[in-house]
């Protein structure tokens, strides 16, 4: 955008992989479909603001969420697992079959009765994804079940920042746990205080203080309720 003394810089930090929280039980009922044929993985970042979802730790499985799932961004991160409903669908459904996807981009409605309109729970799905649950030669939509699950991670949590003077902005990707993030907080290293952090869009979070020439320090909240603090992760030099 032009801005003077803009940056980007992505930290990647190596903490033990996280797989639990967040998880339930309870199968809910949705639908699904498939997108991204031709597209290739720096094209499929969307609404959450990953800008390649391979590069930011989530792999092929991911899916965009209708509005009832997405929830402004809350879920963006969050994992789900996926079955495809058999007994409705027995032609398209493969028996049995399970898939995990994160949720890294928004499936808006269409104001037609689209299946992304609220209330409808809706998964548009990797190409990959999809066909691990549906049979190939499908191109419409099946039925499904749906639950939170914990996410597995490998490689550490990462932090890209972006920014510039007093406005810093920061995105948190390969979370483990519950994978969605509630809440952010920064700290500098010449400050005592933390600093809540507001979600800007997607899985962008934002902080109005001038930090510049501090190591920074983040309090990260997930939807699981789980804490996790991370101690002078940011140099001084970003």
């Amino acid at each position: 955008m032009g801005m003077k003394g803009k940056y980007l810089v992505t930290i990647i930090l190596l903490v033990s992989t996280l797989s639990v929280g967040m998880c339930s039980n309870r199968w809910i009922r949705a639908h699904a479909t498939f997108y991204g044929v031709n597209d290739s993985p720096a094209s499929l970042g969307g609404a959450c603001g990953y800008d390649n979802p391979y590069h930011a730790g989530f792999g092929a499985h991911t899916a965009a969420l209708s509005g009832a799932l997405f929830k402004s961004g809350e879920s963006c991160g969050g994992c789900y697992q996926v079955r495809c409903d058999y007994r409705a669908d027995p032609k398209w459904c493969l028996r049995g079959a399970a898939v995990t996807v994160t949720a890294t981009n928004f499936c808006p409605s269409n104001n037609n009765g689209g299946w992304c309109n609220l209330p409808r729970h809706h998964f548009d799905m990797s190409m990959p994804a999809f066909f691990r649950i549906a049979r190939r030669g499908n191109e419409g939509i099946v039925p499904v079940f749906y639950r939170r699950v914990g996410c597995r991670r490998r490689g550490g949590v990462r932090f890209t920042m972006r920014g510039q003077g007093n406005f810093n902005m920061v995105i948190l990707s390969n979370v483990g746990g519950s994978g969605a993030v509630k809440a952010v907080a920064v700290r500098g290293s010449r400050g005592k205080t933390w600093r809540q952090m507001t979600r800007n869009w997607g899985a962008n979070w934002q902080s109005s203080g001038d930090l510049r020439g501090q190591r920074l320090s983040f309090r990260v909240n997930l939807l699981d309720r789980k804490t996790m603090t991370f101690l002078n992760v940011v140099p001084s030099s970003w």
